[in-house]
């Protein structure tokens, strides 16, 4: 009975790993089909709204270095799927930023690391902030060494989100009860990230562009702007 009983099992636990295998390579092919579809719906987005794009802008995201999850400093950054345009009457920018990430990939000599994707969008700002930034707490915050927190003196908020700014002023009032009250309702704002830099708005996520992404993002962006006083600008 053991004697057949062996050779069953292990017929069975190759059997499922090679099931698992070949439903990895079919998700791993879904997956970046839908991705690439992604990519070429993007320029006939751009087109039907009058926006311009361009599939690779050497040099264009250099500007944005060390915002959100650009590197602090580089020279002539490449910007793919860079859309500019008019939305809700604000003037925007997104891209996708790629590096290769160190850590991925073989340690085969000729083995590829992989790429790391990194979308990023902006609205303008009725004026110009200072520096501010508003992301989720994390336990590494203190690990990562990112700053000395801003604390609004609302449970709720602080427990939640970590704020980081210039000006503690600039903060309060661009962190009144109505964007505060919307960050916390909004699953939008759990997830996307804030940075004032002069007169934009940024956020971000790690990942490839698409149109959904680009239409979810900016509605995000202008929900936010739509929510502080005007005077918060005029102060700053």
């Amino acid at each position: 009975m053991v004697e057949i009983l062996v050779p069953v099992l292990l017929f069975l636990f190759v059997a499922g790993m090679f099931t698992l295998v070949i439903r990895a390579f079919v998700r791993s092919g879904q997956e970046d089909r839908r991705i690439r579809r992604g990519w070429e719906e993007l320029a006939g987005v751009a087109a039907e709204r009058g926006w311009t794009h361009e599939r690779r802008a050497p040099g264009r995201a250099t500007a944005f270095c060390g915002v959100g999850p650009m590197p602090g400093s580089g020279d002539n950054l490449t910007a793919w799927h860079h859309i500019t345009g008019e939305f809700r009457g604000r003037a925007f920018t997104c891209f996708e930023y790629r590096y290769s990430n160190p850590l991925s990939g073989g340690s085969q000599v000729g083995e590829g690391k992989k790429l790391t994707f990194e979308s990023v969008f902006l609205v303008s700002a009725p004026g110009p902030g200072p520096f501010l930034q508003v992301g989720r707490v994390s336990k590494f915050d203190t690990v990562m060494g990112r700053g000395q927190r801003t604390l609004l003196g609302v449970p709720e908020f602080d427990d939640t989100f970590r704020v980081v700014t210039e000006d503690e002023t600039f903060a309060r009032t661009f962190l009144g009860d109505d964007v505060r009250s919307f960050l916390l309702a909004d699953e939008r704002g759990r997830e996307n990230p804030l940075r004032v830099r002069h007169d934009e708005l940024f956020t971000w996520y790690t990942g490839t562009l698409s149109p959904q992404a680009l239409e979810d993002r900016l509605n995000y962006l202008c929900d936010v702007l739509d929510r502080i006083p005007a005077q918060t600008w005029a102060a700053a």
